[in-house]
Parts: structure tokens; C-alpha cells; sequence
């Protein structure tokens, strides 16, 4: 019991001499805190004046941020009388750095991956993407994970080395999106009025000689109860959500037209025939004189 108390006794007499160290190293952490968050904005300000991308402008003013995290944090151990242990620290980080490397390679792969997609220049913070079966707006892009907001305000977290691995489509590379609209039409319909009447609309709904494209009309093939046909034109568009509204805007157009018009878009239809004409008074007395 007395080893007991002595050995708190030297640890109170520790503690009581060692406050003010400690209260400096308190007071330079937190500096250190505030610091890292200002050197944050300020190192994204000023390199935003030359640099665009603003996954690369992020990328650069987190690492300047944690690099002056740390230095006050080597301050503050210095400040407690740490160096022994620091030097410990540092000289066995050699040694547990290829355990921990082995035991962390998918972390430190997705490290990679997001630096690597920071500098892409094909790929942008509030780009609308589709990888890995998701579609939306990236909006965030760090040295973990990649983050895109979908069409319905869903939020999808993808790991960097998912998005390394795997082709991705950027709808915001292009303001110019086509759009492929497949329609049938009833078997009595004047075909070439039909095509006439389809591209008339798309033309004055969705002006293809200001985007400097034309209007794709074909048939594709005579169906079980009407001939259908696929009709192609482009819209300025760079999300998939832009496409979807003037893909129903045109649908619309186009069924408003085959109604003025008197065109109908029929439905599957099943025709019953009966070639040879059944006598039901023989039947009767057929199952009459059996019974």
C-alpha cells in the first residue's frame, strides 16, 4: 500500500511541475487546430487563381492543412518532453510500416486512387457521372472515397479504387446529348406521313439546326400489332436528369401530334377466328345419346 501511495505522490509532484508544459501544448494544439483550418482556405483561395480543378485545389489545401496539424503536434510533444518517445515513434516506423502497409492495402490504395482522381482532368467536382451502376453529380472527391448525388438527392459513397478500376461515363464533358425514342404505330397509319409528322415536331420542340444536327427517323420492324419505328435527335444537355426531361417533353410532343393527327400508338391485340361454324343442337344430341 505505502508503494502505492508513493507512486502517486511522484506522479501528483510530475503532474504539478509539468503543468505549465502542459498548458503551453495545450494552447499550441489548439492553435495548431485553427491554424490548419485557415491555412485551409487561405492555400485553396490562393491556388484557385491558377488551378481550375477544384478536386485538385481541395486535394492540396487538405494536405497543407494537416501538414500544419502535425507540426504543432510535434511542438506540443516537444513542449511535454516527448523527444525520446518521438524518436522511438520515428525509428520503429520503418520496421511496423511495412506490417501496417500490408495491413492496410486497401486503404492506402484508395489513398492513391483519390490523389489520382483529383489530378484527372476528364473529371470534376459537380460533373455528372455513371460508374458502377450509380448516376449523379460528384460532389466531393478526397483521398478515400468518391461522393456523387443522385437524380433523387441520394447520396453514393464509392471507394476511389472502385472508380480507378471501372470505366465511368462523364456527361458533363459534351453539352450535347442524343436522344432515342422507340414508338409503334397502328398497321393502317401512312407511313410516310407518320415520319413526316415525327420530325416536324422533334424540329420545332428541340431546334437540331442550332445545335447543327439533324433528326434520325427509322422503321425497325413490323411488330405483333403495329409497325414501330425509332426516331434520334440531340439536346443541350449535361446531366442525365436534363436528358430525361426533354425525352418525356418529346413523347409528349409526339403523342399530342398522332392524336391531332388521328394516329394511334396500339396496344398488343389477340384476334380469336372461328373459320368453321360449330352446330350446338348436333353437340346436344350427340351428348344426349351417349348419356
Amino acid at each position: 500500500m505505502d508503494k502505492i501511495v508513493n507512486k502517486l505522490d511522484s506522479w501528483k509532484e510530475i503532474l504539478i511541475t509539468n503543468l505549465p508544459n502542459i498548458a503551453i501544448a495545450t494552447i499550441v494544439m489548439i492553435t495548431a487546430y485553427f491554424a490548419s483550418g485557415a491555412i485551409n482556405s487561405l492555400v485553396k483561395k490562393i491556388i484557385g487563381k491558377r488551378i481550375k480543378q477544384e478536386s485538385v485545389k481541395n486535394l492540396v489545401s487538405r494536405l497543407a492543412s494537416a501538414l500544419i496539424f502535425l507540426v504543432g503536434l510535434y511542438f506540443a510533444m516537444t513542449i511535454l518532453k516527448f523527444d525520446d518517445t518521438l524518436k522511438t515513434i520515428i525509428s520503429a516506423a520503418g520496421v511496423s510500416g511495412i506490417v501496417i502497409g500490408l495491413a492496410l492495402q486497401g486503404t492506402l490504395s484508395n489513398t492513391i486512387s483519390g490523389v489520382v482522381l483529383s489530378f484527372r482532368k476528364n473529371l470534376n467536382i459537380g460533373n455528372w457521372v455513371e460508374t458502377n451502376g450509380y448516376a449523379g453529380e460528384v460532389i466531393d472527391i478526397n483521398l478515400n472515397y468518391f461522393v456523387i448525388r443522385e437524380a433523387d438527392n441520394n447520396t453514393v459513397i464509392i471507394p476511389n479504387k472502385t472508380i480507378i478500376e471501372n470505366p465511368f461515363k462523364n456527361y458533363s464533358l459534351t453539352t450535347k446529348m442524343r436522344i432515342a425514342i422507340e414508338c409503334g404505330i397502328e398497321y393502317d397509319a401512312d407511313l410516310e406521313r407518320v415520319e413526316e409528322l415525327t420530325k416536324n415536331v422533334i424540329q420545332q420542340n428541340f431546334d437540331q439546326e442550332k445545335i447543327g444536327k439533324k433528326v434520325e427517323f427509322y422503321y425497325t420492324e413490323f411488330g405483333d400489332s403495329s409497325i414501330n419505328f425509332l426516331c434520334r435527335f440531340w439536346v443541350d444537355s449535361k446531366n442525365a436528369l436534363q436528358k430525361l426531361k426533354a425525352k418525356s417533353n418529346a413523347i409528349i410532343h409526339i403523342k399530342k401530334a398522332f392524336d391531332k393527327e388521328g394516329i394511334s400508338i396500339p396496344f398488343p391485340i389477340r384476334t380469336l377466328e372461328f373459320n368453321n361454324r360449330l352446330n350446338v343442337k348436333s353437340l346436344t344430341k350427340e351428348k344426349v345419346s351417349q348419356n
